[in-house]
């Protein structure tokens, strides 16, 4: 009797042994069936307009973002660019959503024109051309400006996309790390060059170079501030070979050895893309003024019909256009708008300059002006978990001398197509009666948060330091009033 149980039960964990085989296979089968209809999709997709691919990284999660307009493929600029843009583009492809939304050309210099600039979607878009961005082919960025992403990809372990996972600062990896300047009308720029341990002297890979690693750069060799971060395709005769790519600093390190770089080395453009500098002693140094701040700061409400020139500024919430869309009296809905001045001075050196030249200077017709830096401030309101739940950025409609220190004369103004700058010891001061000089807070519910107002945010204007750049304050909102306090100077 024993042994007829003992067979018995033997033959039932066989059975169950083979059930859970098929179950199994069939799954990966149907997994595998999905992943073959979703390539099949995404192909069909690629074919029309508004379609977007991913090239120049190691795996297909992840890439410069490229977008078909009028049969043509073009590049994203990388203004305005953030994880809700990347995760639109990531669901676009099949993939689950964003771990990153890359600048600067982290994967090879744009090979393209660029059809897509300031890009503003809400999250809910289907696509990427769903979203709101300026006129296709309108631009004002340069190769190096190229927009991406790192998407999660469900049949990849975590770890081969976590590039924080694959970086080390450069201290841990190496003893002896030196750095130098070649090629450069002077001694105080050119590419920079750097030499681990006892190996030969070699270049840096330009990907992903931005103004934070070229200022570390400046300051370690004594030649002050950088001016430039420049990606360069150096096709001399003198062949280097890249020494190491995906350095990544906060921009407030001493040596380039407390940066983090890539462990395992990748160059995904062009080979002969390398990271270069300009360094200045003299340069310019935003402050924000953040007890103007707190002064000026007060709730006003305002129906949509007086915003219209607003609204073509994306200077409303995404709820607004909206209702536009979908009421025929949207002219009559009322948004809430947390208003304030922002005071910028100009505590540095030299004057600070828009980074795109005059005759890429973007006309306004609604307010009758020119975009001289297309995202020149940003305002955030975070909860208490670190999210973004309301935000707001403005242009440099007008970027000039509005008030001097005593002995200073103003050099900047607007009037006329007038140049457009901060002259040292000047303020640019935006106040609360501009228009976009506000949050739209419609959607927020009352309570405390994070008040942050950043200028020159995305580091495209070298400066002395970008730690007094953003005002950090405490907000109380409440359904009647509100007040913004406890200010404290910051980074972006």
């Amino acid at each position: 009797m024993k042994k007829k149980m003992k067979k018995f039960k033997l033959s039932i964990i066989i059975l169950l042994i083979i059930f859970m085989v098929i179950n199994v296979d069939g799954v990966h089968k149907k997994k595998g069936m999905r992943s073959r209809r979703t390539g099949k999709d995404i192909r069909r997709l690629k074919k029309k307009d508004g379609a977007v691919k991913l090239v120049g990284g190691k795996y297909n999660n992840e890439g410069n973002v490229e977008i078909l307009h009028e049969g043509k493929w073009g590049n994203i600029c990388d203004d305005e660019w953030d994880h809700l843009e990347a995760t639109i583009v990531c669901r676009q492809l099949g993939f689950d959503g964003a771990i990153e939304a890359t600048r600067n050309a982290r994967f090879g210099q744009a090979r393209r024109r660029f059809w897509l600039n300031n890009m503003f979607c809400d999250g809910t878009e289907q696509s990427l051309s769903k979203c709101r961005f300026d006129h296709w082919g309108n631009y004002n960025c340069d190769s190096s400006e190229a927009a991406g992403v790192i998407c999660i990809d469900e049949e990849r372990p975590k770890k081969t996309y976590d590039y924080q996972s694959k970086k080390s600062t450069i201290n841990d990896s190496y003893k002896f790390v030196k750095l130098r300047l070649a090629n450069g009308q002077n001694r105080n720029e050119g590419r920079v060059e750097i030499k681990l341990g006892n190996d030969d002297w070699g270049a840096v890979c330009g990907d992903g170079w931005s103004l934070l690693e070229a200022g570390v750069v400046c300051r370690q060799l004594n030649f002050g501030y950088a001016s430039k971060a420049i990606q360069i395709n150096y096709s001399n005769n003198q062949k280097l070979p890249i020494s190491m790519s995906g350095i990544k600093c906060r921009g407030n390190e001493k040596s380039i050895s407390d940066c983090l770089h890539d462990t395992i080395k990748q160059c995904p453009g062009n080979i002969e893309n390398v990271a270069s500098v300009i360094c200045k002693w003299n340069i310019a140094d935003l402050v924000v003024d953040h007890v103007e701040l707190m002064r000026t700061a007060h709730l006003e409400d305002r129906e949509l019909y007086k915003l219209q020139c607003a609204m073509e500024e994306n200077c409303i919430g995404s709820q607004a256009y909206k209702i536009q869309r979908q009421s025929n009296d949207w002219h009559r809905e009322t948004r809430r708008l947390l208003k304030f001045t922002a005071k910028i001075l100009n505590s540095g050196t030299d004057d600070f300059r828009p980074n795109v030249p005059k005759k890429l200077w973007e006309w306004h017709m609604c307010h009758m002006h020119y975009h001289s830096m297309e995202v020149f401030a940003t305002f955030d309101i975070i909860d208490s978990t670190g999210k973004r739940v309301a935000e707001g950025h403005k242009a440099s409609f007008c970027l000039e001398d509005n008030q001097c220190m005593p002995g200073t004369i103003p050099r900047y103004k607007c009037a006329n197509y007038g140049d457009q700058g901060i002259r040292v010891n000047c303020s640019d001061i935006y106040r609360y009666n501009i228009d976009c000089q506000w949050v739209d807070i419609s959607e927020l519910l009352p309570g405390q948060y994070t008040f942050k107002v950043a200028v020159n945010p995305e580091f495209k204007v070298g400066e002395m330091s970008f730690e007094n750049n953003a005002a950090d304050c405490k907000l109380l909102y409440t359904e009647s009033f509100a007040i913004v306090h406890s200010c404290k100077l910051g980074r972006p």
